[in-house]
């Protein structure tokens, strides 16, 4: 078995480029990008190819199910590596694009990224459902605001304009669209429509945050991390969903820069610049972190890392929080992969990682 087997997957057209690494010659195949198919190209191809590589995207899920169910091997292509970034490539099209894969591999440099089993999968989707959920409630207030501005009617600043009393006044204001008669209402119905988005909307959020949370009790990973003070079911569950394998991580900074809360570096010659940090990993996990931290000051040993890197300047209130969120994903990573309780000592010891 001296063969690649190296898919550029579409939406609906897959490319396919069959690298044979004897002779270093291609062949080419476009098909459709279905389960069957890819599931038949497969079986065709198990007992001449030695892997199989692709890249991620929306379709990777099912693919890898379906390469773990014919026990073939494959590897997944992490496109954000700097690899992967030809700007200036004049010649680009999906058959160059799996070509590209195969010889990458075939040359021995093939950044790759972890597929996690399609439980982890389905809980990872349910948690980013959640922030969107979120974060559709925020803009539905928002249209609320708005359009109570263009009538200079003003709400309380933060939550105090969505207690059960602020929503009771702005309901008493609303009328159904179908039932306004004077254009001068019209207002009125915008904001009833959007009264009963958010109703709908937040309606949502409890029943998504209720099946959270029963997987959370159901999940010691997720029990161990919320022994942690200050640390709650949301953030701890996505830390365990989104490490997922703790022990495929080296140590706190491969963990950290998986994340994207490790500094950018630029070094040539005599210059060598550290900037902020590279964001490159999950942007979800990062806010939770840093929220998390601003809310942790309150606990002595959070307050007290935060203070140290701190050192009085006001001016890096901002580094000292992004640090202490890197130190909290650090002391997480390092319960998940050992299997401790939190212990303050202990959290002292991988806060220096």
């Amino acid at each position: 078995m001296s063969k690649i087997l190296a898919i550029d997957l579409g939406k609906n057209n897959s490319a396919v480029c069959i690298f044979d690494r004897s002779s270093l010659k291609c062949k080419y195949k476009t098909l459709r990008t279905r389960k069957q198919v890819m599931h038949d190209l497969f079986v065709e191809f198990a007992d001449q190819i030695e892997i199989v590589l692709f890249e991620t995207g929306s379709q990777m899920g099912w693919v890898a199910d379906i390469l773990w169910a014919l026990d073939i091997a494959f590897k997944v292509a992490n496109t954000n590596h700097a690899a992967w970034k030809w700007k200036n490539n004049p010649n680009k099209s999906d058959r160059k694009d799996a070509q590209r894969l195969a010889m990458m591999y075939h040359t021995g440099f093939f950044p790759m990224v972890h597929v996690p089993i399609r439980e982890v999968r389905q809980k990872r989707s349910l948690i980013n459902y959640r922030d969107d959920v979120v974060k559709r409630i925020t803009k539905i207030k928002n249209s609320i605001r708005a359009i109570l501005g263009r009538e200079d009617i003003h709400l309380p600043s933060g939550k105090k304009g969505w207690t059960i009393k602020a929503l009771k006044s702005i309901r008493a204001m609303s009328i159904p669209v179908k039932e306004i008669d004077d254009m001068e209402q019209i207002w009125k119905g915008q904001l009833h429509s959007e009264l009963n988005q958010l109703d709908n909307t937040t309606e949502e959020l409890t029943a998504v945050e209720f099946k959270l949370n029963a997987l959370g009790e159901s999940d010691e990973r997720v029990k161990l991390l919320r022994t942690i003070p200050g640390v709650g079911p949301r953030l701890s569950e996505a830390v365990v969903a989104i490490i997922d394998d703790p022990h495929r991580f080296k140590n706190g900074r491969h963990v950290s820069s998986y994340v994207g809360m490790v500094p950018r570096r630029w070094q040539s010659g005599q210059v060598d610049i550290t900037g902020r940090i590279s964001k490159c990993g999950n942007k979800l996990l990062r806010t939770l972190l840093v929220e998390v931290s601003w809310l942790g000051l309150r606990e002595p040993w959070m307050r007290e890392i935060y203070n140290k890197i701190k050192r009085g300047d006001k001016k890096r209130s901002k580094v000292a929080i992004v640090a202490l969120a890197r130190k909290l994903l650090v002391i997480c990573w390092a319960m998940l992969k050992n299997g401790t309780t939190f212990d303050v000592d202990y959290a002292k010891i991988f806060a220096k990682c």
